[in-house]
């Protein structure tokens, strides 16, 4: 555990000293966190760069993808001479250029129950940074059963939206249902854009600090929605559902998670 800063995190990170709602302590307290984050695509890429630059201690990224050209229209992490490189080890270079204090753990692995059920003990929070339905599902299950709180984002065309989910607050499942949708856009089919993709990384790290240092009104029990069209943000209030199939107890969020897993293995 660390118990000072050093005269260069002074420096560093005179910003945050200064604030209130860190302050020493909290610096502190951001150097000793742990955050486990899948994707290190579009939303990944601002996600990545504010956690390091706050000073987040250890940041694990899983993904299994590699960089290619139409990738950088978003993912400002990656640059032209990494394309074809795995994602993980383009934004690890990216952020040990960036941060050197942070220590980053890149591993190039599809997100799966039985890769990420290691990962959680040793980590303070889930950071969901994916591109599609089945793994939001996926983390959500994993992130109930192992008792961690998940950020969760999404963005696509000119919307983005993020939520904290846990068993107390509601999950994702309370929220959407566990029916995973037939012909879903994706990036790929519908765009992005790409400054969404900022805004919403940018929020999603602002949640995963309020999480680490316990900051009040948090996105538990709320789904904040940006839509660059109409340049308007939209706060709904939502509650954990009685009985959901995911979140009702850790055993079923156990099941969810490793029955999705099997599904998403015969897709």
């Amino acid at each position: 555990m660390a118990v000072e800063l050093s005269d260069p995190d002074i420096l560093r990170y005179a910003r945050h000293l200064s604030l209130a709602a860190i302050g020493y302590d909290g610096q502190i307290r951001l150097r000793n966190a742990k955050i486990l984050v899948i994707g290190a695509g579009g939303l990944g890429s601002a996600l990545l760069f504010y956690l390091a630059g706050a000073g987040i201690g250890s940041i694990t990224i899983i993904d299994d993808d590699t960089v290619e050209a139409s990738n950088l229209q978003r993912q400002i992490i990656h640059r032209e001479q990494t394309v074809g490189q795995p994602k993980v080890t383009s934004a690890a270079l990216a952020l040990a250029a960036y941060n050197s204090g942070v220590r980053i753990n890149p591993l190039a692995v599809r997100a799966k129950a039985e890769t990420i059920l290691p990962l959680l003990a040793a980590h303070d929070v889930i950071a969901d940074a994916s591109d599609n339905f089945a793994t939001r599902q996926l983390l959500n299950a994993v992130a109930i059963a192992g008792q961690k709180p998940l950020v969760s984002a999404a963005a696509i065309g000119m919307m983005g939206q993020v939520s904290t989910f846990t068993a107390d607050s509601g999950c994702y499942a309370c929220l959407y249902g566990t029916e995973l949708p037939q012909h879903a856009a994706s990036c790929a089919t519908a765009g992005v854009l790409g400054a969404v993709c900022g805004v919403i990384g940018s929020l999603q790290t602002t949640e995963i600090i309020k999480q680490i240092l316990r900051l009040p009104d948090d996105a538990r029990g709320r789904l904040l929605q940006f839509d660059a069209a109409a340049y308007r943000f939209h706060d709904t209030r939502y509650t954990r559902m009685d009985n959901c199939p995911v979140c009702h107890s850790q055993s079923t969020a156990w099941e969810f998670a490793h029955t999705l897993d099997s599904k998403r293995d015969c897709a």
